[in-house]
């Protein structure tokens, strides 16, 4: 009995063909920025460590690919996340509000949504609302702007000479989400303002960022 015949056997009950396209993958441009500095001397760090820290906006846009069926390209989103603790600390519980662009469709936001919760679930923990509303995404180089009018907003830039790789001793976090490339950004603003979750806060001037591309 040759090889071949068993695949092919073993295909044929597992309704399973071999040259059947993969599903698609999802890939777009991710950013977040915390309040506490991610890339810092180790004092620094330290003394931020316990303090703060337990706050986070993020952002995502679709470059490409369907989920269940709905492409979702171009389609953008925002979230707040708010620890009990430093968000390096795993065990400590978090909740979030989420954000998708308004001028995504119905199927995609629902598609978006269903996708973060998915792929993102760890990271934001308790998901307290899901909303509507414009979503501005702009990423030029390493500088990203990205705000939700009333909800949160941030403004990143990328580091001098790519510090953040030359030194990675000083890098102490890694992003909440999975990165290809990730790289340490500088926040030259970020705030939280619908302030449903607990407090407003807003940051600024510091090493706080991670941004890179992502795939589901």
């Amino acid at each position: 009995m040759s090889i071949g015949f068993v695949i092919a056997t073993l295909c044929g009950l597992f309704n399973f063909s071999p040259s059947a396209a993969a599903p698609a993958l999802v890939k777009g441009d991710y950013v977040e920025a915390r309040t506490a500095s991610v890339f810092a001397g180790a004092c620094h760090y330290n003394g931020e460590l316990v303090t703060t820290g337990r706050d986070a906006v993020l952002g995502w846009k679709i470059a490409s690919g369907t989920s269940a069926g709905v492409d979702l390209a171009g389609v953008k989103a925002m979230a707040v996340v708010s620890c009990d603790d430093n968000l390096s600390d795993d065990a400590a519980a978090r909740k979030s509000e989420i954000v998708i662009d308004s001028s995504a469709s119905s199927a995609q936001a629902s598609a978006m949504e269903r996708l973060l919760r998915a792929n993102c679930g760890k990271a934001l923990g308790q998901v307290v609302s899901v909303r509507r509303g414009p979503v501005e995404f702009q990423h030029t180089g390493g500088d990203y702007e990205v705000a939700a009018n009333g909800f949160a907003a941030l403004s990143v830039a990328a580091m001098p000479n790519d510090e953040c790789c030359k030194q990675p001793n000083l890098v102490w976090y890694s992003p909440l989400i999975q990165l290809m490339g990730r790289k340490v950004g500088y926040t030259c603003s970020a705030a939280y303002t619908a302030g449903t979750l607990g407090d407003c806060w807003e940051r600024s001037d510091e090493n706080s960022a991670f941004y890179g591309a992502f795939t589901f």
